[in-house]
């Protein structure tokens, strides 16, 4: 994820200050992740669980980063876009689309996660819950990258131009 992260930055990066933004916060979310999963840099002791302060704060990052993406990052692309007199097309609508079919598992770990106690913690599948997320946000981000190649590409060329 981390190697396809710094590839999207070096394609995506400094087009547009909706993309950075979001680049950062993905970035963000993906170095929290690897802390609480103890993948490389960030290697835990496969016996040691994350705290569960570590956790209450991945989750967090996690409800941030989806709400971000749904509630400011788009409404922020719209604004640009209306701005241009330009409006998203239905590939950009059919992507959206399957972003947010991923949201409803993220949201669904948060939950679990967030109320549960140090005791519970110890019984609980962390490790398969946190590969299974691994995989579902490995999965929303390159339909992120789909979307981001398509906003960039329109507003590089607004209508009429």
């Amino acid at each position: 994820m981390l190697s396809k992260f710094e590839q999207v930055q070096k394609q995506w990066g400094g087009t547009s200050d909706v993309i950075d933004h979001w680049l950062m916060s993905r970035q963000q979310l993906l170095i929290d992740y690897c802390k609480l999963a103890g993948l490389p840099p960030f290697e835990r002791n496969q016996r040691q669980l994350p705290t569960n302060d570590q956790l209450q704060l991945f989750c967090q990052q996690l409800v941030d980063y989806i709400s971000e993406g749904h509630f400011k990052i788009y409404d922020m692309v719209m604004a640009r876009w209306h701005a241009t007199g330009y409006s998203p097309t239905a590939e950009i609508s059919q992507v959206y689309a399957q972003i947010t079919q991923t949201t409803d598992p993220l949201l669904n770990f948060t939950e679990k996660y967030t109320a549960i106690s140090e005791d519970e913690l110890e019984g609980a599948d962390l490790d398969n819950d946190l590969s299974a997320i691994g995989e579902l946000v490995e999965i929303r981000f390159a339909l992120e990258d789909g979307l981001i190649e398509l906003i960039s590409e329109s507003l590089a060329c607004p209508p009429g131009a």
